[in-house]
């Protein structure tokens, strides 16, 4: 019996483990497939949820609405629907009356013309409306502020295709370079990390809530038939103002009254007539701004709940933290 010397011995033993080692899949490879599936999801997701397009369109929707939401702003909208409100009632009161009893100054309410008619029979409404849409807004002025606070929402797809790029490299080079998974490892925690703390970074645990409740109270405000509503409303607004200046005011002069008279008995036709101009400038670029973000806020209502996308950052964080602890560099038992 041949007898090998013990150099030999030891090649011999090293070509029968690397053979039966070749013949042995690696199993510490599958963490870093599983990384790399996160990676691609991670890329992917923007692209399934239709961010690129979407996303912009929310921080224009933010940025159109940015001049009107002020406290100072909102409550000089509700100044505005008062002021018109007191002018509708004193016209159908005390000013009627006026015409009324003056000697040849016609019928009173019942000579008003129809554009103002028309807005004395639907103020109503219009003051309900309008009242209520702004309670709505100025309630919500936090929530606005909140996720105006976050990035911007333009941002928001490189936040997910960044990382799942980066994921997706590091698995590559940790299944192509086996001696370099340590550090493979590392970056993956490191990302992980990051991930993970990324909300509270930015703060969304509890500003993407808030602008879920923003989004909540703006579905019966941005849309198509509401706009066009509103926009009816304050055609209607105008007209009648129109009638109170043009028509209204002048009888009052003809009913022997003085400007000075018409402003100390009449203060509310007075001051809506002077401020009107202001009111008309002040409200319209709200009203554009509302029917333009119409648009916008379907487009981002279309995105996953607000409420989520914190968790869109975590959850993929613990997992890809989790596999990195997994991985074992080449030569680890």
């Amino acid at each position: 019996m041949t007898r090998l010397s013990p150099t030999a011995a030891a090649v011999s033993e090293l070509q029968m483990a690397g053979s039966v080692s070749a013949r042995v899949p690696d199993r510490r490879r599958w963490p870093l497939y599983v990384a790399a599936v996160i990676g691609v999801a991670l890329i992917v997701m923007p692209l399934v949820f239709n961010m690129f397009d979407r996303a912009p369109k929310g921080a224009t929707m933010l940025e159109e609405f940015r001049p009107f939401m002020t406290t100072a702003r909102l409550d000089g909208f509700q100044a505005d629907i008062r002021q018109v409100s007191a002018a509708v009632a004193e016209t159908n009161g005390p000013v009627s009356q006026r015409l009324r009893s003056s000697a040849g100054s016609g019928a009173g309410s019942s000579s008003f013309p129809s554009s103002y008619t028309s807005l004395s029979s639907q103020w109503p409404v219009i003051d309900a409306t309008m009242t209520n849409l702004l309670d709505k807004v100025q309630g919500n002025l936090g929530n606005y502020r909140a996720v105006a606070a976050l990035p911007s929402f333009t941002l928001f797809p490189w936040f997910f295709v960044l990382p799942g790029v980066i994921t997706l490299g590091l698995a590559g080079a940790g299944l192509l370079w086996p001696r370099r998974r340590g550090r493979v490892r590392v970056a993956l925690v490191v990302l992980g990390v990051g991930l993970i703390l990324a909300p509270a970074v930015f703060q969304m645990w509890q500003r993407a809530p808030e602008g879920g409740r923003m989004m909540s109270a703006f579905r019966t405000i941005e849309t198509t038939s509401n706009v066009e509503r509103i926009q009816g409303y304050f055609s209607t607004m105008a007209s009648g103002q129109g009638a109170i200046r043009l028509d209204i005011v002048p009888a009052l002069e003809r009913s022997g009254l003085t400007t000075a008279e018409i402003e100390s008995q009449f203060p509310a036709v007075a001051t809506l007539d002077s401020n009107w101009v202001h009111i008309l400038n002040d409200m319209t670029p709200m009203i554009g701004a509302m029917s333009d973000g119409v648009p916008d806020y379907q487009a981002i209502s279309s995105l996953p709940a607000f409420p989520l996308f914190p968790w869109f950052f975590v959850l993929p964080g613990v997992v890809l933290g989790g596999l990195a602890l997994l991985i074992r560099p080449q030569g680890a038992s």
